[in-house]
This record gives C-alpha cells, structure tokens and sequence, in this order.
C-alpha cells in the first residue's frame, strides 16, 4: 500500500507525541453504575422509551398551540440515535475495547470502560430527556417562553463580507463535524441534517488516495493529464449543500521522487514535500488551477477552500516533529532562497551579515546553516534571520497557493487551518506567522481548542484549573488577535477541539462547558466551526477507518475515539442546542461583536522569536484585563499603519524588548498623530532584531507617553484602564462576588436603539457569581432574561460556567 506516505494525519498534532508514550493511564470510573452492576440492558432502554414517547407527546401539544419544538426533535433524534449506539456497543464490546486500548490514557482500563459504556450512554440518554420534558414543560406551563429556532439553511445560506447569511439576510453559524464517517454518502440524513451540520466537504485520507475527496498531489499524472476517476471524488460531490474544500498536502506521487530526489528534503509532518521545490510547485499550481475551476460557483465551496492542515515547519533541534521527519534537512532550494532573502535583508553586504552571525563567508553564496538548528541559538542573529525567514518563506508558499486559485477563480475564498498553538505557545522556529497568513487570506482560519478539564498527558500544565473552570484564556486571546488583524474577515474554525483532543477528554463531559465554550469562541469571532470529530456509522458501529488493524502513518486518529463525544449523547446534543440558540440570536451576537477594543496590546513578531517567555508573560496582562466588560485588542505595525487609530483609546506595550526600526517607526507615528502610548519601562523596544542597542527613545510628540518603568501587571493594567475614554466604558457596571480576589465574570454591554442594553455574561470560574448590575447614570433597570423571556432583578447569581444573554431597559 505504501509507496508514498498515505494521507490525512488529521488528529491534534498533541496526540501525534502521546502515540509514542507508554505510560500507563490513571484510572477513570464513568458516572453510573460499575461494571459488576450494570442491569440489562431493556430495562435502561425501556426507561428511555417511556420518556421519548412523554417527550413526542409533549411536542404534539407544543405543535399545536404554535410552540416552536425544533430543540426537542433534536433531542429526540439523538436520544434514538445513542440507543442504537449503545445497543452496538453492548453486542461489540471487543471492537469498544479495541477503540479504548488506542487512547493510552484508557488502555490498562479497556475492559471495564468497554462494558460500563453502554448503560453510560443510555443514562446520558435519559438525561437529555429529562432535561427536554423540563424545559418544554416549562413552556407550556407558561414559564418560561423562547425564541423560535432559526436554522441555518445548509443549501442557500451565504459567505457575505464578514458573516455568512441565510436568504433573508440574517447572520448564521454553520456548524459541522470534521471528518464526518467516511464511506457515506453525502446524501445520506442520518449523516448530514440540523443535528449534526449538513455541510458537504472533500476530507483527508488515511488510507489510499482513491478513499475519500481530499484535493491531493495524485490528482495530476505524470504525462501532465489528470486522473480522472480521482477527480470524480471532487466533481462528484451534489450541488446542494454549502460546505469547504481542504487540500491536502502530505502525499507526492513517486514520479515526482524520482524526477526531483530532494523533493522530500524539508517537508513536515502534515507537508509531504518541499515547498520549495520547483516541480512540487508546477504540480500544485496545475492541480489548484483545474480544481479551481472545476469547482468555481459550486455550493460546496461557500465556505472556502482549506489551504492547508495544521501546517508547520518546525526547524530547531529536538523538537518532537522530527520523528516524523519534519525539517531534518533542507533542500538546495531552500538553502538558496535563504541565501537571496539574507541578501536582500543585509542589502548585499556580506559584512554585516558576517558581524552578526560571527562568520566568515566570502559571498551571500557561500553562506551555509545547520538545519535543524540549536535552540541554544535562540536569542542571536542568525537563529532570528532562519526564524523570520522561515516564516517569510511559508506566507510566501501560501499566496502562491492562493494566486494559483484565483488565477481561475478570482472570487475563491480562502484560510489556513492555523493551529492556536503557533501563536499562544512561546515557541516561534514553525515557520507559522499567524498576523501574515491571516492579512492574506479572504477568511481568517485555525482549529482553536479548549480544555474542559485537566490536561491528560504526564507532566502538562493545567494550571488555569486553579483559578477558572475551563480554558478560556486559549479561545479568547486567541480570537482577540485574529479578529485584531482582520475585524472584517469571516473566521472559520476547520476543525474546532472544543470536545476533546490529544491532550485532554473527559468521558463525562460537563454540558455547561460545551454551552459556555462555543458561546463564547462565537461571541468573540468564529463564524463557523466544524467539530473534532464525528466517527459514527448509521448503524452505530465506528466508520471504516477505525476498522481493523488501523494502518495509518499517524495512529492519533484511533486514539481520538476513546472519550470523544461518539461515546457522549449528552455533549453531542448540548452542541447542536447552543449552537441553535446562537442562531436564534445571532443578530444580538453580530451586534455585541461589534464593539471598538479600546485598550490594544502591542504584539511583536521580532520578541517572539528572540525570546522564550513572550506569549506567558503577554498571556498574563491579557487576564487581567478581560473581565473589565469591554473587548481586548492588539496592535501590530501593520495595524497600526492599515487600520484607523481612532477606534482605540490606547496602546499598551508591555515585555517588548526587541523591535524592528519599522515596527520602533510605527509605534512613534501613533505618537505623531496624537495617539495614547503606555509603555512598561524603557528597556522595552530598547533592542533591535538582532540584540543591538537601539539609540532612539520614543517622543510624546503630539501624543501621550507614558512611560511606567514596572513589571507590576495590575499597575500597568491601571496605568491603560485610566486611557479609556468613558465613552468606551461599560454603560453598565458589573460588580462581582465570587469568593475569590480575583474576577471570572466576564461580560459584554451594547447599546441598542430603544434606549436599552444587550448584556451577556459568561462565568468561567468555580464558584457561582453574586453579580450586582447598575447604570452608570444610576437609573433603575428592568432585567429580562432573553433565553427564557422571564424577568430578573439587578442581583443576579450566576453559576459556575453559565450563560446569560440579557435586555436591560432604564425605567
């Protein structure tokens, strides 16, 4: 089978490390009964009838007084659909344990999981229909009453400036599984539906390139023709639905090899081939051309074309990608263009680059570098020259990629999935700049996670788990810069791990962080996401590639299973529900986005690559600023010379100590035009690129400086708090009692047109949240509870990781 590396290693790139641990898994008990007293199963199932058939006749009385019961059918679509499920895993209780023993942190417990897991499901079962009979009763009882469900229509809806739009011009949030089952059709409803997301797309491959739809290398022969029953993979998906196309870049065909021998010098794991390399870049052009056009005006590419997975081109020593020979060496090519980027950078004076890196090189030609390098190196010239270009280098690969597209399809959309860690991590030698992918281009793009418990891996940080109930700090900030960089872009998360990862799973995952975390990724930018991952058959069996012995270049895909929400109805559902509610009021969503950031953080790609603590250091004064009740921004130099700087009040530079003379330039033309600087101390933007001493300062000019010298985090964040102007201040005051010195309320105000406020808040701590809401002109308010229509005093308790979207009226 293998005479190229098979596609789609589409798992976390965390799980790619776990694979090769074999640590032995704590144990973990799911909720119900043990394994010695699970019952039979017709008892527990006839416990789930009773209540379906209370449910659907709930909902028949519902339909006829005109009550909208879109939330109960999907209720009871997946309360059927798990019975099934667990009905397959208790007559395959082997196949379970196969699935388990993937996922080392449940192997050494496989046979009890294996038999707990069918009475778990339907357990889970029976709670979404005891929560459905709950809230509906409640609405026919006249307690509560909601919005109807606005759903996204999956045939017509549209890719508008910066949201997609159904027909009748209202925001939706398409939402869908990466990865759905392979081997289905695209027609089949069990598959694509409301429940689930309907969105058509070609996927990955794990096994032969004929298996699924992926766009690939394999699709051009080597006579220059291309093969046409692969392409009927592309060509054949129904115009009906909207949905995305993804390329895929892991394969090269062995034509390719043998034409080009260093074809395969420097590719990475998820980049099968040299970008670089001239004939892979003839091969690509020609097969993004012809896809391109192939699929101009499709339905099925309104939510654009995925670039790329996860790319990275990490190039230090030791790191853990090179086990799979990601950057173990490079090409001539590569080594070549370096050469022309150092001799434009250096202006062809080869002295200077000699001073810098401390060498001896007679030309720009002769110049040589160690790949991988040392990441001793980190901090001096030549490791910021390979860092920078590096990342020149894969931009540059991107907008060939993109120019290729729209060479035939100029209206294409198009975004990277960017992972969230080569931005959030300190870490900068993946040749990955998130600011210039996301500038070039037309949607923003990543698959941010989340963590909803502790991190399952030996030895990793969970250190968020003492002060706050889930990881919120990776969504928001996150979010915050994407949306910083490119506000009016549409922001597509390709393969959302808000449900679980490599690094952590929970088998009985808390509904209240499922709502909490795709309500707030929405509420700060992502458009559409498309979950990690759905991996059931119709008939509850796992699909074709989870089948026998799995012969993947990556076994993640296996251990993905074990945990994920296939085995949870609860959470699966709990996902649909929110993201119908958001839909329902996305108008209040679009409005609260909507909001000037006037507090920016000064973010710098020069620190980031010179120093090994900027994004923990910057993560914390973005904390602290959070729960202030406004957005958060950041500034770049080309935000601030490309976007208007009126829109903020301030630009907080904090732990900046290396900038370019362009970026330096930028910073002092802020200044120049009036704008309000609050600097930390003066050893920030004191170095250039390459650690030498820059002789300029900044000057007020006709702007503010304020110059702190502290590294006091609540200093500086009172030093920018008392820059915004109170126009930009809360209309409503928020004040918090949570137990704890420190807030997790976090909250967003919006004035609307009758003389009212949109209010959403968000606990994500611990302890429940004793709010206290005031005006700020301190006129008396009327609360309603938008979700539920019910009235609410100005004290308000909110619970750990509860979401609550408000109206406030002044009376």
């Amino acid at each position: 089978m293998n005479n190229y590396i098979t596609g789609a290693v589409f798992a976390p790139l965390a799980i790619l490390v776990s694979a090769c641990s074999t640590q032995a898994p704590p144990q973990q008990q799911l909720s119900g009964k043990s394994a010695i007293e699970i019952t039979a199963m017709s008892e527990l199932e006839k416990q789930a009838r009773k209540k379906l058939a209370t449910l659907n006749q709930m909902m028949d009385t519902a339909r006829s007084q005109g009550i909208d019961v879109a939330r109960e059918e999907t209720i009871v679509w997946f309360a059927e659909q798990f019975l099934k499920f667990a009905n397959w895993d208790e007559a395959n209780p082997q196949a379970v344990e196969k699935l388990y023993s993937y996922e080392r942190y449940y192997a050494a417990d496989k046979e009890r999981l294996a038999l707990e897991l069918p009475d778990f499901e339907r357990r889970k079962v029976i709670q979404i229909l005891d929560k459905g009979i709950e809230v509906l009763g409640q609405e026919l009882r006249g307690e509560i009453k909601r919005r109807p469900v606005r759903k996204v229509d999956w045939q017509n809806a549209k890719a508008s400036d910066n949201m997609f739009v159904n027909p009748d011009g209202k925001a939706v949030f398409p939402y869908d599984y990466f990865s759905k089952t392979v081997g289905q059709p695209l027609t089949n409803t069990d598959i694509y539906n409301d429940h689930l997301g309907a969105l058509y797309h070609g996927g990955e491959n794990l096994y032969p390139v004929d298996h699924d739809r992926a766009i690939n290398s394999f699709l051009l022969k080597e006579d220059g023709t291309f093969d046409q029953e692969l392409m009927k993979e592309l060509t054949g998906i129904p115009d009906t639905n909207i949905g995305f196309l993804v390329h895929w870049l892991m394969g090269i065909p062995e034509w390719v090899e043998a034409q080009e021998p260093e074809v395969r010098k420097g590719r990475s794991l998820f980049t099968g081939f040299d970008i670089d390399n001239p004939l892979a870049r003839d091969v690509w052009g020609k097969i993004l051309r012809e896809t391109g056009r192939l699929t101009k005006d499709k339905k099925v590419i309104e939510l654009g074309f995925v670039l790329a997975n996860e790319p990275h081109w990490f190039a230090e020593k030791g790191h853990w990608t090179q086990k799979y020979q990601e950057m173990n060496e490079i090409s001539s090519y590569t080594l070549n263009k370096f050469r022309s980027w150092l001799e434009n950078k250096y202006q062809n004076n080869i002295s200077a680059l000699n001073a810098n890196w401390q060498t001896q090189f007679s030309s720009f030609d002769q110049v040589q570098i160690e790949i991988p390098i040392d990441p001793a190196l980190q901090g001096q010239p030549i490791w910021f020259d390979w860092s920078r270009y590096n990342m020149d280098r894969s931009t540059e690969w991107f907008k060939f990629m993109q120019d290729e597209l729209h060479a035939v399809n100029p209206d294409a959309d198009t975004h990277i999935k960017i992972m969230p860690r080569m931005f959030m991590y300190n870490e900068r030698s993946g040749g990955i700049d998130t600011e210039a992918l996301s500038e070039l281009t037309t949607m923003v793009g990543h698959d941010a996670k989340s963590f909803g418990s502790k991190n399952i891996r030996p030895n990793k940080s969970s250190e968020w788990l003492e002060k706050y109930r889930f990881d919120w700090g990776s969504v928001s900030m996150f979010h915050d810069f994407l949306e910083s960089v490119a506000p009016d872009k549409i922001n597509v998360n390709s393969e959302s791990h808000f449900l679980s990862s490599g690094q952590w799973r929970d088998l009985d995952t808390r509904t209240s962080y499922v709502r909490a975390v795709y309500w707030l990724a929405t509420l700060l930018g992502m458009d559409a996401n498309m979950g990690w991952f759905w991996a059931r058959d119709p008939d509850g069996s796992p699909e074709d590639r989870l089948e026998g012995e799995l012969d993947f270049f990556d076994p993640g895909l296996g251990g993905a299973y074990a945990g994920s929400n296939n085995m949870q109805p609860h959470v699966t559902n709990e996902v649909t529900q929110v993201m119908y509610d958001l839909n329902s009021f996305s108008d209040e969503i679009i409005t609260l986005r909507e909001q000037n950031r006037p507090i920016r953080l000064f973010y710098s790609e020069t620190t980031a690559i010179n120093t090994k603590d900027y994004m923990t250091k910057g993560y914390k004064l973005y904390e602290s600023l959070f729960f202030e009740g406004f957005p958060l921004g950041f500034a770049t130099k080309n935000i601030i010379e490309k976007q208007d700087n009126s829109s903020w009040d301030t630009i907080v530079v904090y732990n900046n100590s290396h900038v370019t003379d362009a970026e330096f330039s930028a910073l002092q033309s802020y200044l120049d035009q009036g704008g309000t600087l609050v600097l930390d101390s003066h050893r920030s933007l004191a170095l250039n690129e390459y650690g030498q001493p820059r002789g300029q300062k900044l000057q007020a000019s006709k702007g503010k400086l304020i110059v702190l010298n502290t590294s006091n985090i609540q200093a500086i964040k009172q030093a920018a708090l008392a820059q915004v102007s109170s126009s930009r201040m809360p209309a409503i005051q928020l004040i918090e009692d949570n137990g704890q010195p420190f807030k997790t309320t976090m909250w967003r105000v919006q004035a609307q047109a009758d003389g009212g406020y949109l209010l959403n808040i968000i606990n994500v701590g611990h302890n429940t949240a004793n709010i206290k809401l005031k005006l700020a002109n301190g006129q008396k308010m009327q609360v309603t509870d938008l979700m539920t229509s019910n009235t609410l005093g100005a004290e308000i308790s909110v619970d750990s990781e509860q979401v609550l979207l408000l109206a406030v009226k002044p009376i």
